[in-house]
């Protein structure tokens, strides 16, 4: 089956490249941008994916008097749109997740009513647009909360009856399965991580018989069959809340996450170290043997938090911490590897106060049960990123943080995007339409925090930051990541012609590789 293609030729469709030459201020590049011009009143925004070196691909569901069609454009790495199709799509599904692996795009689609347990996936050749669609057959109903593609199959997790589930679906056999090692207690998933040889681990997190929460981490080879079970069981007192795993190049396992007295809160990040008989030894840092971890704070009070930790300690007391962190990447970095995690707490306002911009959050204000009719739940408030560095023992090497506490939003997706080189670490978000970067070096700071506005097309081209909505930062590939979104634009030129308009964007940002 192949998409309906359209070659998009209007300039006023789609804008490419700037006008004016790239910005080479700051810590990073600008040098790319695309716009496709949507209604004023138009609040069906694209999607974007990144396809590595082959582009971007934005998409959105429009909707049709027979049937619902997804318009979908792909770009190259350069922005140059390649081409625009659309796939008609079953008008009683919805979208739920993408996954993009080597030169395919696979888009996963779950039945509205939740009763119906068959889920389709397109699976399409990125290049061209060419698809095959796949219809999952599932005889437990179930809502999809992740997804995952090997070699050959289709890993879908969600839960049923509260307890959770993975289901393997074989390309070639065109079959579906529950993976064995579930249903026995209620937990949560945490990470569904696929290997490049087909095989997959699968960590939940669940209470023990002691009723306190540790890590179930399941094995399983390319077919789905279940080959080790691992159980990360916490000290006295201790709950470990998250974890996300990584396979080390000798085979060994490595888990970390955040650990806390209760099972809502974190006190700290522990790290575990599984070898192939699937033996584990675990080491807990609390946050306050951090060295950056207050660094988001005023400077007056991080210093009276910490020498009220040199206190106690004198004391030979310790002092505790409460956080809400998700640690939100584990990844290698020479021999050593790093993790990166983002800490934030729930915000309420009351609805007399409460103002949704258009760069706002896509989620309306709700009542909270039990408070002052008045009282929403407003968004998470991000306070600062963690960075920290360990060996492949788990020893804590160094740390590091970002302050974000500028940054609000409705769901907890990962904020900070972080790019490894060589002799440093590059660390950058965008909100508000600018984009905040940093650079570290271990425990050092090379440079601190630097703000960089979203570039325009057009040198007199204007927008405000309440007028850009769902904007996104995305790793892209090489040192590449894109920022897209919607924007209101006003262009009043010298000739006092006003050239309006709403578009959906996309930029290449580029960080500049370390001078030798």
């Amino acid at each position: 089956m192949s998409i309906k293609l359209r070659w998009s030729k209007a300039a006023v469709i789609a804008v490419v490249l700037f006008s004016i030459s790239p910005d080479v201020s700051g810590q990073i590049l600008q040098t790319a941008r695309y716009e496709t011009v949507l209604n004023d009143n138009d609040r069906n925004y694209y999607k974007t994916i990144s396809t590595h070196e082959f582009g971007v691909i934005l998409f959105r569901r429009l909707a049709d008097v027979k049937n619902d069609q997804l318009e979908i454009i792909r770009v190259d790495t350069a922005l140059q749109e390649k081409w625009r199709g659309y796939l008609e799509i079953d008008r009683s599904t919805n979208f739920a997740f993408s996954y993009v692996r080597d030169n395919m795009l696979y888009l996963l689609f779950k039945n509205r009513d939740a009763t119906k347990g068959e889920l389709q996936i397109v699976a399409m050749k990125i290049e061209t647009g060419s698809y095959i669609l796949h219809k999952v057959k599932n005889v437990i109903p179930f809502n999809p909360t992740e997804f995952a593609i090997t070699k050959d199959a289709a890993l879908i997790g969600g839960y049923f009856n509260y307890r959770p589930l993975i289901l393997h679906y074989s390309f070639t056999r065109e079959q579906s399965k529950i993976l064995p090692g579930f249903f026995n207690e209620p937990g949560e998933l945490t990470q569904v991580q696929p290997n490049e040889d087909g095989s997959v681990d699968v960590i939940v997190s669940s209470k023990n018989l002691e009723k306190r929460k540790g890590l179930w981490i399941r094995n399983y080879d390319a077919d789905g069959n279940l080959t080790k079970t691992t159980i990360l069981q916490p000290e006295e007192k201790k709950n470990l809340i998250f974890g996300r795993s990584l396979r080390m190049p000798n085979g060994d396992q490595v888990v970390s996450g955040v650990y806390g007295r209760y099972t809502e809160y974190s006190r700290g990040i522990f790290v575990a170290s599984i070898n192939a008989f699937g033996e584990y030894v675990i080491k807990y840092y609390p946050f306050t043997e951090l060295e950056h971890f207050f660094n988001y704070m005023k400077a007056s009070r991080e210093k009276r938090v910490k020498e009220k930790i040199e206190r106690r300690k004198v004391k030979g007391k310790k002092v505790r911490f409460n956080y809400r962190m998700l640690v939100q990447q584990l990844l290698p970095y020479g021999d050593q590897y790093i993790l990166l995690g983002e800490a934030f707490y729930p915000h309420y306002s009351y609805l007399n106060s409460y103002s949704a911009p258009f760069g706002g959050y896509n989620t309306r204000p709700t009542a909270i049960p039990g408070y002052r009719n008045d009282l929403v739940f407003d968004g998470y408030q991000y306070t600062h990123a963690v960075v920290i560095g360990f060996d492949k023992n788990g020893k804590l090497l160094w740390d590091n943080s970002f302050e974000i506490n500028d940054a609000k939003a409705f769901r907890l997706d990962q904020f900070v995007n972080i790019y490894p080189q060589d002799d440093r670490i590059m660390l950058l978000y965008l909100y508000e339409n600018k984009i905040r970067s940093k650079i570290i070096s271990g425990s050092n700071v090379l440079e601190g925090k630097s703000i960089d506005p979203i570039k325009m097309k057009f040198n007199s081209d204007v927008t405000k930051d309440k007028d850009t909505e769902t904007s996104s930062l995305d790793y892209w590939y090489g040192n590449n990541f894109f920022a897209s979104g919607a924007q209101k634009i006003q262009n009043t030129q010298e000739t006092t012609v006003t050239f309006n308009r709403k578009v959906f964007f996309v930029n290449k940002i580029t960080c500049p590789k370390p001078t030798r």
